[in-house]
């Protein structure tokens, strides 16, 4: 047994003496102005719209897979109008992508200076993201739901309940000898441990989230659409806070990418759109596809006429449409590009802002 960092022995600040980067002047108004794109971009976006009205006409679900910045660019009501419009059926997106939007809803910014407060000992170690954030999902776990369906209810609720010490435990020795799903009994123990070890009290803890309208997280919980959450231990900033627990985390987690997998082996017509997500959307893309095909197979289902849309600012030279560059070409090493290519379907990849994509997709879809 090797020793542990001790969380309990941290300084934990409120967030409110955070200084943030962004704030919801940042979020782009549903009429503002379009910014100019080449005559190429214009006819991919064209297409791609067209492609997009085809699915979810055939009922086909659109995927949107996502990384942080997306948010952080103030792109959230153009995205959850898109939603709203039946135009997104999944949502994924990294550990990021939730902080980020959690904080928005509940203080109007987000976005601290790393390296600011790296220096001072003082980068991401904040009450209320650490200790709502993984209340929020290990009461979430217990309940049976997902990371991502756990937030989005905290946030649409504007609190938490938090249920007795006493309750717990009865349903802990109700549960036992009982079938149950895989983690159940166990995601019931660990909140017991975290109402004990930090004695939470029971009842209604008010959360407010005067700001939530800019939640894509809310936004999906409100209208039933999965939002999976795929996040990477010790990766975010609530892995600091001593409630953490990694348990429930791995429990609402993996929840949420079979949620993933689902949605994705239905892909049958569907496109995938992969925005600014270099790592999570092709990593977890390949395992889900590759579980969806061995069933496909199994059931004699075609699982092979999907779309994968990559939008990103690397430079991209190659015509990922003739298959994969050779090794001595330079896009061989644009990773998250070749891992697209391999994993069926037809795949394009657009150089873009995904500020950009993002506002001449939901013009062509929403206006």
């Amino acid at each position: 047994m090797y020793t542990l960092f001790d969380r309990t022995r941290l300084q934990i600040k409120p967030l409110a003496q955070r200084q943030s980067k962004s704030d919801i002047s940042s979020m782009i108004h549903l009429d503002a102005a379009l910014p100019p794109i080449t005559p190429e971009a214009a006819e991919f976006m064209n297409t791609l719209a067209e492609k997009i009205k085809i699915a979810r006409q055939k009922g086909a679900p659109i995927i949107l897979s996502y990384g942080a910045h997306l948010f952080k660019n103030g792109l959230a009501p153009l995205v959850i109008k898109l939603m709203e419009g039946g135009y997104i059926q999944q949502l994924a997106t990294n550990g990021a992508g939730t902080i980020h939007d959690w904080e928005m809803a509940f203080q109007g910014k987000t976005e601290e200076d790393v390296r600011y407060y790296i220096k001072k000992g003082q980068f991401g170690i904040w009450e209320e993201t650490g200790f709502f954030l993984n209340l929020a999902i290990i009461i979430g776990a217990a309940e049976g739901l997902g990371y991502g369906t756990s937030v989005g209810k905290m946030i649409h609720d504007d609190m938490l309940r938090v249920p007795s010490i006493e309750f717990v435990r009865e349903k802990l020795q109700k549960d036992l000898g009982e079938p149950r799903l895989p983690g159940e009994y166990a995601a019931k123990a660990n909140l017991l441990h975290t109402l004990e070890s930090f004695q939470i009290k029971p009842g209604i803890h008010e959360v407010l989230h005067p700001y939530k309208q800019y939640s894509i997280q809310r936004a999906a919980y409100r209208l039933k659409i999965p939002f999976s959450v795929c996040p990477g231990i010790g990766a975010d900033i609530i892995y600091s806070h001593p409630v953490n627990n990694g348990a429930a985390i791995g429990q609402g987690a993996l929840q949420d990418f079979l949620t993933f997998a689902h949605s994705v082996s239905q892909l049958e017509g569907g496109i995938f759109l992969s925005i600014g997500s270099a790592v999570m959307a092709p990593m977890t893309f390949e395992k889900a596809i590759a579980m969806a095909r061995n069933l496909a197979l199994q059931e004699n289902r075609l699982l092979e006429n999907y779309q994968i849309i990559v939008n990103d600012i690397q430079p991209g030279t190659w015509d990922w449409t003739q298959g994969e560059p050779p090794k001595t070409h330079p896009a061989y090493y644009l990773r998250f590009c070749k891992s697209f290519s391999r994993m069926g379907g037809k795949f394009h990849y657009l150089e873009l802002d995904n500020t950009v994509f993002i506002r001449h997709l939901y013009d062509r879809l929403c206006h």
